[in-house]
């Protein structure tokens, strides 16, 4: 299936990264693929999978919209039809989501999702939803990308949980895509707290830790992560390769100057002699 756009908007997704992935992988052959830090799926949706993939992400929100979309696109359509677009029914619709697997938040998910500010996905310390109305009141979404998302997520285990929670199933020639939440800032500033909470320096350690396990599996990995010393004390190991690339970022609003981030990205995948 060609490649799609994600159905969702994901502050942070990789969209910006898709035209890179091509030269990345190069020739290689790929059995199945891994996404474990899912978020918008920028990069899954733009890979051509003739097998079986397993997606996974820790917010479980955003994983029972997937499974809907999967499984029951008309219903998630009809129910998604019925949230009129106002100041008023957002917050009223922010209130109401819960984390029970239903076609019913899914539909709430999308919309917060779609009509939310800048697109983000944030929570306060009791695990409750509270990004702002963004007034996008003379947006349509367009219904068709969920039909097209549920065709190509049709041949997919979707589930909750950790990074790790498909380890066991990484097999050799499969292609591990990870993209965590960033721990250090890309300034060299120090640490960013929000982020240190929601994936520390010790996630990073263990992160490792799994790609070593993925790289044992005779599987290939590539992994997005802040341009910082730091990082790249953690990742870059011997026989590997670092890509440093750099990201158009717009943070804070209409009137924000856009500026060009690096990231980097590693990889086991050989590079590709073109001489």
């Amino acid at each position: 299936m060609p490649a799609i756009e994600p159905f969702v908007r994901w502050a942070g997704g990789k969209t910006w990264l898709v035209p890179h992935i091509p030269t990345i992988v190069g020739n290689l052959h790929i059995e199945h693929y891994h996404e474990p830090f899912l978020g918008g799926g920028a990069i899954y949706f733009s890979m051509d999978h003739t097998k079986k993939s397993y997606l996974s992400d820790a917010n479980s929100q955003l994983i029972n919209t997937y499974i809907q979309v999967r499984d029951n696109p008309e219903g998630l359509i009809e129910s998604f039809k019925q949230i009129p677009n106002t100041e008023d029914d957002y917050y009223r619709i922010r209130t109401e989501i819960t984390g029970e697997n239903t076609v019913e938040n899914a539909a709430k998910f999308l919309f917060l999702n779609q009509t939310s500010y800048n697109g983000l996905y944030r929570v306060n310390r009791n695990g409750r939803y509270n990004v702002p109305y963004g007034f996008r009141t003379n947006w349509a979404y367009d219904l068709d990308r969920i039909r097209i998302a549920s065709s190509k997520l049709q041949n997919t285990r979707i589930d909750t949980g950790d990074f790790e929670v498909n380890k066991y199933r990484i097999k050799e020639n499969d292609l591990v895509f990870l993209d965590p939440p960033y721990t250090v800032s890309h300034n060299n500033n120090g640490f960013i707290a929000y982020n240190q909470k929601l994936f520390s320096l010790d996630d990073q350690q263990r992160l490792k830790r799994f790609i070593e396990y993925i790289k044992k599996r005779g599987a290939f990995y590539i992994l997005t992560n802040a341009a910082h010393k730091t990082i790249c004390e953690i990742f870059l190991t011997q026989g590997d390769r670092i890509v440093k690339l750099r990201r158009n970022s717009l943070i804070g609003g209409r009137n924000a100057l856009r500026t060009a981030i690096p990231e980097y990205i590693f990889t086991n995948i050989p590079e590709v002699n073109h001489e």
